[in-house]
Order: C-alpha cells, then structure tokens, then sequence
C-alpha cells in the first residue's frame, strides 16, 4: 500500500438510500426521467430521486450484489438501493472498488435473498488522492475496454460454434434425400405422460427399495444421457407413477418443453414428463438428434398452448412430422453429427475458458488498483 492512501470503511465514505418505488406504480408513467430495476432500465418516468451519478446495487431477490453505474437524475425501484460517494471520492473509482467486493458473502435469506447495507459497510477500503484515484480509473477504463473487446469476441465465437451445429442439423431434417420417408411422431412411437404421487413428501424415501424419481433438476448439465437421480420414492408412489426404462426418451412437457433425454437407468416420471418409447425404424441417436433439431423444435413451439408458461399436451407432440430414411443411413447421420458435436464441444469449451480467464483478469486488475500496486 502507498504511504498516502487512507484506509476506511465503507459506510464512512458512503451514504446509502432507499426506494419505495414499486414496478406496479409505474403503469401510466411516461415521461423523461429513466427508472432502473435488477435487470436494467425500466421506463421514463415523471419523477427522479438522485440529482448526481450514483452506484445502483440489487438488494432484494434474484442479483443481489449486483452493480450498475447510474445517471444523474434517474431512480430505482424498492429491490435496488442507492449507494453515493461522500466528497473526495471520484464516483467511477468508487463504483470500480465495490466491484470487487463479493457481495454474497452478506447474503441473508433463502426464498427471498437480501444483502444489507449494515453488514457490508464494514468492508474496508484504501483511498487515494482525487488524482491517484482519476489515474486508476484511467488504466482500469483502459485495461477494461480491452477485456470486454475480447468478451466479445469469445462471446460471438461461442454462438457462431452453436449455430453452426444448429444449422446443420436443421439442413439435415429440413432436406430429406431420396429413399426418406415421413410420418407423425405418434405413429413411430408411444407417447405417455408422466404422473405424480401426490403428496410427493409423502412419497420420498432414502431407504434401499426406493425407486428413482426423475426430476427436471436430474437433467440440469447433463446432455444427453441420465444416468442417476437425486432422489427416490417409496415402492407405493410408484404406483401412483409413470415408469420409464433404460433407452426410453423423456421429454419435458412444459416450461421449457421440448428438451429430450435418453433414459440409462429405469425410474418413474411425474406429470412435467413425456415418456416416448420407439419402434425398431428409428435409432436412438437419430431420434434425439432430430428432437434437439430447430426442424423439430420449431414444430413443438408452434404446438405448445400456454400463454404465461408454454406447455403440449401428448396429442400435439404426437402430431410433429418425423422425416426418416433407411436405418443404414440413419446410423451414417449420427456418426456425422456425433463428430460435428464434438468439435463444437471442444469450441465451445475453449471459448467459455477464455470467457473465464477473462473474468479472472478483470479480478486481478480491480484487486491490483485496490492494494495499490497498480
């Protein structure tokens, strides 16, 4: 640390205030000064609470901690507060210091998560001079800049890998060749929802005869073989059940449906389940392909009913047109494809590390410009 940096906290080199703007209040509002909420701007309003550049940090709900710089003359709503730097204390340099604070460490609550001003405002902070900290904001803008320019580009190179793949496979079922043949799916395979034992707590059991339950969560990271879940039922819930057996699809029915899966254990489903179970003219790997497929995936969205949460009910997935050609050449696609994904996983895996290391970077700048040695 430099010998005319000061240390304090951070409740003594800010004042905080509070908002008791809801989103609902604001319906016939229309008029010139911008509102925030946790995910950004809102609207213009007739009003404003802040006069001066002020940090905006999410208190309430999901994002808590997180930071944007606001303009003068502009509000949050209640989940946001306001944090404003005292004299001697340039507002980019403060809005770059609480950037690397970690946030989460003050986290209060489960169903609602909150942070409070009290508890973090102990965290201690080294100020500089005005013109040490002008001087840091410059390197750091500098340094910044550079680093979202190459967020960009990772991040472009990562949705061009996965559109690659997506168009291929789109072309692949959009352009069926000669000797292809098409059906509706319900003529190729079975099609049965799942079904929930309810109360399900009634039903949970860590004892040895328990079965499987598969859940959506089971799914979370997983591509597209399951091979375990996280919880079981009682012999008597599965009666009450839908069974599903090792190579059986499950394909979700509703939030974000359409979203298949290979069984490689057995298990039941509850109600947020399809099980589709094939005949023997179509592979495996073929069929999950063509479900993932935008070909296929186009089809189920514009089946799906539901306003507010999308949803298809068993009659309308049966209805989505299969294209298939001969078994021979369904296993020649899938050796294609199964290649074409593996590259794209390897892209995908070196943009998102490059992502990462990005972020590190952005770390280890901000934590340099705050021990002084930057």
């Amino acid at each position: 640390m430099k010998n005319n940096w000061q240390t304090k906290k951070l409740g003594e080199v800010c004042d905080k205030a509070s908002s008791n703007v809801s989103q609902n209040q604001l319906a016939n509002e229309n008029r010139t000064y911008p509102i925030y909420g946790a995910s950004g701007f809102i609207k213009n309003v007739s009003f404003y609470h802040q006069d001066k550049d002020y940090v905006s940090i999410v208190k309430d709900g999901a994002g808590i901690g997180r930071l944007t710089l606001q303009p003068a003359y502009s509000s949050v709503i209640g989940t946001l507060q306001y944090l404003k730097p005292r004299e001697n204390l340039n507002i980019r340099f403060f809005y770059y210091f609480l950037s690397s604070i970690d946030f989460l460490k003050y986290k209060n609550g489960s169903t609602i998560p909150h942070i409070y001003f009290k508890d973090y405002a102990i965290e201690p902070i080294l100020v500089p001079s005005l013109f040490e900290q002008k001087r840091l904001v410059s390197i750091i803008d500098k340094v910044f800049e550079g680093i979202d320019k190459a967020k960009e580009n990772a991040e472009k190179n990562l949705q061009n890998a996965s559109e690659l793949f997506e168009s291929y496979l789109q072309n692949v079922f959009a352009k069926p060749g000669k000797g292809w043949d098409e059906k509706k799916l319900g003529e190729m395979c079975i099609v049965e929802r799942g079904s929930s034992p309810r109360p399900i707590d009634k039903y949970l059991t860590n004892e040895q005869d328990g079965v499987n339950w598969i859940k959506i969560g089971d799914t979370k990271g997983i591509d597209r073989y399951l091979y375990k879940t996280k919880e079981k039922i009682t012999k008597e819930g599965a009666k009450k059940s839908r069974f599903v057996k090792e190579d059986d699809f499950i394909l979700t029915n509703s939030m974000s449906f359409g979203r298949p899966y290979i069984m490689k254990i057995t298990g039941y489903i509850h109600d947020g389940w399809f099980v589709l179970r094939l005949n023997k003219n179509i592979e495996n790997n073929y069929f999950y392909y063509l479900l993932i497929s935008p070909y296929l995936q186009r089809q189920f969205s514009l089946l799906a009913s539901g306003a507010i949460v999308k949803n298809i009910s068993g009659d309308l997935v049966k209805k989505a047109i299969i294209p298939y050609p001969p078994l021979s050449e369904q296993k020649t696609i899938v050796a294609k494809l199964d290649a074409l994904s593996a590259e794209t996983k390897k892209l995908e895996a070196i943009y998102n590390q490059k992502l990462a290391n990005l972020d590190e970077l952005r770390k280890s700048v901000l934590k340099k410009a705050f021990s002084g040695n930057l």
